[in-house]
């Protein structure tokens, strides 16, 4: 593990501009119930949307995207999710962006995730904090600069506030730690899933030790970037909707068959993590 400090990236700038466009970053008017069978009958979407997109047409995601979540989540500071591409990545039609967005956690624009062609699919599966009732979207821009949108109602609430599950002093005698794995065949020149995880505290700032009755400072991955033989595989801006020890699943094209899966991790204190795996030659 190497830690340095590193300049705060773009994607985090844009966002931060976003929710000061919303008033996102101050205390907000609690949200209104959401409807469950309406998407665009939330508040919450309406301000994001116009922040992000302005007037661009957002379409429904059939045959574009899928968000898979659960309907009632078992803990809401731990929720799976998915976001899967319904084709491949090709240089005539693929994802190059996709968005998670959670309509009513503090900060709704959760994650943004950038592909490649070498990403081969642009899917990604992650663990997310939901603080309300509410719904859960991922929006995919394609190359040529359409916007389509999946969404998933959950029933979870209080995750952003979860106490953690590690002791303290624990957590942040393992800070950073990053394990990478491949699952399958990475000399077939055919998407590959990697599997990458961080050990993080990934505190929200909104989780009150019983103990001081002091709010914790927030302290999140804010940034990972994984390539492969050098070239880009995925890019990824974080917020601290992503729970604790984040773990991402993702894939990408091992050409050429030699080479070595790389990822890097900045936090929002700008400590630099890193962790590389090497993949052979063909036997």
């Amino acid at each position: 593990m190497n830690t340095h400090h590193a300049s705060p990236p773009p994607g985090i700038t844009r966002r931060s501009l976003a929710l000061l466009a919303l008033g996102l970053a101050a205390p907000l008017v609690r949200a209104q119930k959401s409807d469950t069978t309406d998407p665009q009958a939330s508040p919450r979407w309406q301000q994001v949307r116009k922040s992000l997109f302005g007037t661009r047409p957002v379409r429904p995601g059939e045959g574009v995207i899928v968000l898979e979540a659960p309907p009632r989540a078992e803990d809401a500071a731990v929720v799976p999710i998915a976001l899967r591409a319904q084709f491949p990545q090709t240089p005539a039609r693929h994802i190059r962006r996709l968005m998670l967005l959670i309509d009513n956690n503090p900060s709704p624009i959760a994650a943004t995730f950038d592909f490649t062609l070498d990403s081969g699919r642009a899917e990604v599966e992650t663990r997310v904090r939901v603080d309300e009732y509410g719904f859960l979207r991922a929006v995919a821009e394609t190359n040529d600069g359409e916007l389509y949108m999946a969404t998933r109602y959950v029933k979870a609430s209080g995750g952003c506030s979860a106490p953690p599950g590690k002791d303290p002093s624990a957590a942040l005698a393992s800070l950073g730690r990053m394990l990478l794995r491949v699952q399958g065949d990475p000399r077939s020149g055919e998407p590959v899933l990697a599997q990458l995880m961080i050990n993080h505290p990934n505190h929200s700032g909104l989780v009150m030790d019983q103990l001081t009755r002091q709010y914790t400072p927030a302290h999140f991955v804010r940034k990972v970037e994984v390539t492969y033989a050098g070239r880009p595989v995925l890019t990824a801006d974080l917020d601290f909707a992503i729970s604790e020890n984040p773990h991402l699943r993702f894939w990408f094209v091992p050409k050429p068959p030699q080479g070595e899966l790389r990822a890097t991790a900045v936090d929002s204190q700008d400590l630099r993590f890193e962790h590389a795996i090497g993949l052979g030659p063909p036997s």
